[in-house]
């Protein structure tokens, strides 16, 4: 079991994809987490420059452009592996076996299909703006110090590629649970009830999770 979440692992192939493509995850949520505290020192330096320099930090808003692909997007994989996005446990919650899986499969598969579509998109979005030509390699820029755009878009394409990545793992675990009638599948969020969380919660903590 990996962590304080239900996802098992063993030593096949897809247990190994799936814990190599988790520390890309983690890392890509750190860095998440970084631009949440950096916007954070911002806000003090430009509130502090405001009220004792009669300055605000110059850019400030076109810096928090400039993070909130990191914030809004390079989260969404890691979450996706511990199934920590909003879904109907309650519905799902009551399937078993092979049912369960089936449902997953067609909801996971659903999910990366709108995934590669944004990936396409959001593609295509960074393209226009990037331009080996063009000052700073981009043909837009923020308002205020003029920073150069094409970094943040380009965030979202590499965080929906990654999610894709995660689906795809999902979407073979799925496939081979539904074969093998897996009782405990590996690489994907099992769901848990009320004492399943309780039990795992008190074991996490103890350090006891192995």
């Amino acid at each position: 079991m990996a962590g304080s979440s239900l996802v098992f692992t063993d030593a096949s192939v897809l247990s190994k994809a799936d814990r190599v493509l988790y520390e890309l995850e983690k890392r890509l949520a750190l860095l998440s987490g970084l631009a949440v505290f950096s916007l954070m020192v911002l806000a003090v330096l430009s509130v502090s420059g405001r009220n004792f320099l009669n300055q605000p930090l110059p850019g400030y808003v076109d810096w928090i452009e400039q993070a909130m692909p990191l914030i809004a997007f390079m989260g969404i994989s890691y979450t996706q592996r511990d199934g920590g996005h909003i879904r109907m446990d309650m519905l799902v919650g009551a399937l078993k076996g092979r049912t369960l899986y089936a449902v997953e499969f067609v909801t996971t598969l659903a999910i990366f299909v709108l995934m590669v579509l944004l990936v396409w998109g959001t593609w295509a979005h960074f393209q226009r703006s990037f331009d080996f030509g063009a000052p700073m390699w981009s043909r837009d820029s923020s308002m205020d110090i003029a920073l150069p755009i094409w970094p943040a878009k380009l965030l979202a394409p590499v965080a929906f590629g990654v999610l894709c990545l995660r689906l795809a793992l999902q979407l073979w675990a799925y496939v081979r649970a539904f074969i093998n009638n897996d009782a405990r599948p590996i690489a994907v969020p099992m769901i848990l009830n009320a004492a399943e969380q309780a039990a795992l919660e008190a074991e996490h903590v103890s350090g006891q999770d192995s």
